[in-house]
């Protein structure tokens, strides 16, 4: 599966970098493949933090999602796109 989740942090204090390392290493716990990273401009100095990657068509992702808003910084996140990867 191709994955593309939103990743809003708690404040526009967070370091975007920190919360991208512990994002990335809770990706590879999870046999979370390949993430790239893109920052989204929101307003008043908040970034958001986008991550594409590939997730095993056979493990669930729901919990790996809820996982994802106990991470330190992190004040919410939601799934922008899902689809079937080829190749």
């Amino acid at each position: 599966m191709a994955v593309k989740i939103k990743i809003m942090p708690s404040s526009a204090e967070e370091d975007i970098e920190v919360l991208k390392e512990k994002v990335a290493s809770m990706l590879e716990a999870n046999d979370g493949k390949n993430p790239s990273f893109e920052t989204e401009d929101i307003a008043f100095g908040l970034k958001a933090l986008i991550i594409t990657f590939g997730w095993p068509e056979d493990k669930e992702f729901e919990e790996f999602e809820n996982k994802l808003k106990t991470i330190d910084g992190v004040g919410s996140s939601e799934t922008i796109d899902m689809r079937k990867a080829f190749g």
